[in-house]
């Protein structure tokens, strides 16, 4: 049965794509897509392999982002150029010709489904700002005034609305800045670090653009992955318009205190255990060789072991195995927030590491892991 891409509305920029290829005469090509178009995958192979002179093979591993890159495995084949689709180049170097295709989505939802959630987040914003102005008399009222949604004394300096989204709907960014802005709230497009490739990007293991003067966020995009790491980052309400369906909705406080009991459930299980399997991810995007070095010599200070595992992917198949007690994840941050119950042993990131070695309190506030 015939697959046919919804080309209508995403834009797969596959004439460009076509373009390169022929004007660098490219034999073996690359596609590599997340899982969300694995899909329509076969059906653009063929189209660049009609168009072209060259022939495509399909990385058909699992891809969750740029940092998730093949280009070693597709260089031992002798692929020229890797297609990479669904997301943004990212600091890393991918040692071969690569081409990235956002995949784009015409979207237009309505505004008016999430003003009510915008409204009453500002409020929320203008009395955390309101509360920081007086001064501080000891750290407990601190902690009463400027408490966020992740227990942070973070006294805010203005309250502008965070316009934010994935990469698919980053272009519609400037429009509906424009539509908030008629709504009568103060909109900022924020400005992250060297992963974020573009204005308002966010991605599942950085959020470095917030900064003081953002009192709450909107989130263009769907699902809940970018909007749970954004409110575990930065504490800050968030609501969230869906450019597929047009569904707005918020990411409630009662889903991220689930998440954090669930989180402080595992740093209490880690406290008194002794040995300790410290994954490394050896995937580009992810290692962080030095952040596991740095854990182990932090174990065995406190009379520890720590081992250092190195693997490209992840999973309870692969490590519930090993005799440890403990896995502390250096790899991708979001295997130990979002994949913690399929694993045997408790999965802990640095920082839960460090709290549950007493070096740093669980009552200073979560701090989300991120890679820079």
């Amino acid at each position: 049965m015939a697959v046919t891409m919804d080309l209508d509305r995403h834009d797969f920029e596959l004439d460009d794509l076509v373009a390169r290829i022929k004007e660098n005469d490219h034999r073996l090509v690359a596609l590599q897509v997340p899982e969300g178009l694995k899909m329509q995958a076969l059906e653009m192979m063929d189209k660049i392999e009609t168009e072209t002179s060259a022939r495509v093979v399909l990385s058909a591993d699992p891809c969750y982002g740029a940092c998730d890159l093949v280009h070693d495995k597709m260089q031992n084949i002798g692929a020229e150029l890797v297609a990479h689709m669904g997301h943004s180049q990212m600091n890393i170097d991918s040692g071969m010709p690569t081409h990235f295709i956002p995949v784009t989505y015409d979207g237009n939802p309505e505004i008016a489904p999430v003003l009510p959630y915008l409204h009453a987040h500002r409020e929320i914003a203008i009395n955390r700002m309101n509360d920081s102005s007086g001064p501080v008399l000891s750290e407990l009222e601190g902690l009463d005034r400027f408490e966020d949604m992740v227990g942070r004394v973070a006294p805010l300096t203005d309250t502008k609305l965070g316009l934010v989204g994935s990469i698919q709907h980053l272009h519609l960014l400037p429009t509906f800045k424009d539509h908030f802005e008629q709504a009568g709230f103060d909109v900022t497009i924020p400005v992250g670090g060297a992963r974020l490739s573009f204005p308002g990007q966010v991605l599942g293991c950085n959020y470095s653009g917030d900064d003081p003067t953002v009192g709450h966020y909107i989130f263009l995009g769907s699902g809940d992955f970018h909007p749970i790491g954004l409110v575990l980052h930065t504490g800050k309400p968030l609501a969230m318009l869906d450019p597929y369906t047009g569904e707005a909705k918020e990411m409630g406080k009662e889903r991220i205190e689930r998440i954090l009991r669930q989180r402080s459930g595992l740093i209490m299980s880690s406290m008194n255990k002794d040995r300790f399997g410290i994954l490394i991810g050896s995937k580009p995007g992810q290692m962080r060789r030095n952040l596991a070095l740095r854990m182990k010599r932090k174990l065995e200070k406190h009379g520890k072991k720590g081992f250092l595992l190195a693997m490209e992917h992840v999973g309870p198949e692969l490590i519930d195995f090993y005799p440890v007690d403990v896995f502390v994840n250096t790899a991708c941050p979001r295997i130990a927030i979002d994949d913690a119950v399929k694993y045997a042993k408790p999965m802990i990131t640095p920082y839960e590491l460090e709290v549950a070695l007493g070096e740093k309190k669980w009552e200073n506030g979560y701090r989300f892991d991120q890679i820079h």
